[in-house]
């Protein structure tokens, strides 16, 4: 008998469409500043936490005002925005859940962004009755490749890390996961199925309803 008792998922990218509106956002607002963001740096900085990759800019462009803590706000709200007005999910995401549910399985997303926008999007997507609980990276000292944010919510969930699975989109968030103790399977969007670190992962799909249930 399998020992898996919940699922953890990562949200962007892999419940999410998200990373075309991050990337929307992020130019938006760093426009005005005459900072040149691209779209090949918003997918370098995919899967890390916003503060995170804010303060990397701010080392290499060196705008003077606002803070970078101002701009976190400001990127955060506009994505945000664009997630509640067009956001949309990725294949896979409504029929895998309801199979692990009906399975028995507690299912929990663990994701590097802000508590608000993890709210955002489980509102638009209409996750809310699926899921047990939802755990922002922002609330660890490390983000991922550091596991911290998926043990503490196998913690929050009451469960060993052997016990969770976890399907991400990232080469860090597998890496995280792995380093967590559990196993992982990814499923890029933003990322190609042979980037270095998805050799971690048990498998790579191509969406998220490939899963098996007899995977477990």
């Amino acid at each position: 008998m399998s020992r898996i008792r919940a699922v953890i998922f990562d949200m962007d990218g892999l419940l999410i469409d998200s990373e075309p509106l991050w990337q929307d956002a992020e130019i938006a607002c760093f426009r005005p500043l005459g900072v040149p963001i691209t779209r090949e740096l918003c997918r370098e900085s995919a899967g890390r936490r916003i503060d995170e990759v804010i303060e990397g800019w701010h080392a290499r462009f060196a705008w003077e005002s606002p803070s970078c803590a101002t701009m976190v706000e400001r990127v955060v709200s506009e994505v945000t925005r664009l997630i509640l007005e067009r956001g949309q999910s990725l294949p896979g995401v409504h029929e895998l859940m309801d199979r692990l549910d009906a399975h028995g399985l507690e299912l929990a997303i663990a994701s590097s962004s802000p508590p608000a926008l993890i709210d955002a999007v489980v509102e638009r997507l209409g996750l809310d009755s699926k899921l047990r609980l939802c755990h922002s990276g922002v609330l660890e000292a490390r983000s991922k490749p550091d596991p911290a944010v998926f043990l503490s919510t196998a913690a929050m969930l009451g469960l060993r890390p052997e016990q969770c699975l976890v399907f991400e989109d990232a080469p860090a968030g597998v890496l995280a996961a792995h380093r967590a103790g559990m196993r992982v399977f990814a499923v890029p969007s933003v990322f190609e199925p042979d980037e270095p670190g998805f050799e971690l992962a048990e498998r790579v799909l191509s969406r998220l309803d490939e899963f098996q249930l007899d995977w477990l």
